[in-house]
């Protein structure tokens, strides 16, 4: 087993929810990986409110090796702030960021590594394709055309923020303070030079998704518009659900001509509902600007810790 460096080369952070049948495999892993290329390396898993023995199992690695650190949070923060916090937290000249579900393939660490150390400020691993169903796919790629067209700086389809990071990177982001950070984007927004490497996405070793149609909804409009509190998100569902019932009345009104029947209604019912959807869209993102606001005069932790076992006072 490596020493223990109080600055370790590379901090592997390892966001959990639940990971009750991956955390020791994805550790395991990671080490296998790592241990040949490293003089030192710790991996920090930060753990957003499991509700199995993902906590249990994890403390019992922490006490077998030193190099396993872990971060519980007092409640669940989310799939921005939460990872966030765990990479702020670590301590290495390079910090690299994966899921523990496997979805992030642990074979891509070494290649990582190698291009960080040839100069690359930020090295990023791109899904070749997203299994997903048709909606979640449709909603997907709705996100990214909408970032693409109206965000201030272009994100990398597929880079769900899995890669490698300098140093400097994330102290830059840091710098920026942002309350719900979209840490994909600001990795983009920073300016640092960026590569790619594209991968398929691995089979899960076990467990299930954490996520679902609505979270997959709520990160998409975290990217595109900063962040909120839920209230002032509200007109943004509002808006979203009149325009699928404007989408409807025009369906309808395609179905009244080809039958011979009136569409007049139709057409009005649709123009009044697609007013309606602007209106509680532009609302929402009013809303939003104003929670974001909100959130940087507050500026509140991104996270709450109940306890973590591992770390040196120098962290």
């Amino acid at each position: 087993m490596s020493n223990v460096a109080i600055t370790p080369e590379v901090s592997v952070v390892i966001a959990c929810r639940n990971e009750e049948t991956n955390a020791e495999a994805i550790a395991a892993a990671v080490i296998a990986e790592l241990e040949p290329l490293c003089e030192s390396f710790d991996i920090i898993f930060i753990d957003n409110e499991s509700q199995d023995r993902t906590v249990e199992i994890i403390k019992g690695m922490c006490a077998r090796d030193p190099r396993i650190r872990l971060i519980v949070n007092t409640r669940n923060y989310g799939q921005m702030r939460s990872p966030t916090h765990g990479i702020y937290q670590a301590g290495g000249r390079a910090v690299i960021s994966m899921c523990a579900d496997f979805q992030d393939s642990p074979a891509l660490l070494p290649e990582f590594v190698a291009r960080w150390r040839n100069g690359t400020d930020i090295v990023l691993g791109v899904r070749e394709s997203e299994k997903s169903g048709a909606v979640l796919g449709f909603m997907r790629g709705l996100s990214y055309s909408l970032q693409q067209r109206f965000g201030d700086y272009r994100i990398i389809p597929n880079a769900t923020g899995f890669g490698i990071y300098d140093r400097r990177v994330v102290e830059a982001i840091r710098t920026l303070n942002e309350p719900h950070p979209f840490f994909r984007g600001l990795l983009v927004e920073t300016g640092f030079s960026i590569e790619t490497i594209s991968f398929k996405r691995p089979l899960r070793a076990g467990g299930r998704s954490n996520n679902n149609f609505f979270t997959l909804l709520d990160f998409a409009l975290n990217g595109l518009a900063g962040s909120s509190k839920n209230l002032l998100r509200a007109p943004l569902y509002v808006g979203f659900f009149i325009g699928l019932l404007t989408l409807i009345c025009l369906i309808g009104a395609m179905v009244a001509a080809f039958t011979g029947r009136s569409v007049q209604l139709w057409l009005f019912a649709a123009m009044l509902e697609g007013q309606f959807s602007l209106l509680f869209l532009f609302l929402g993102l009013l809303g939003v600007q104003i929670g974001l606001v909100s959130d940087r005069t507050r500026n509140q932790p991104l996270v709450l810790e109940r306890e973590r076992i591992n770390f040196p006072p120098e962290y």
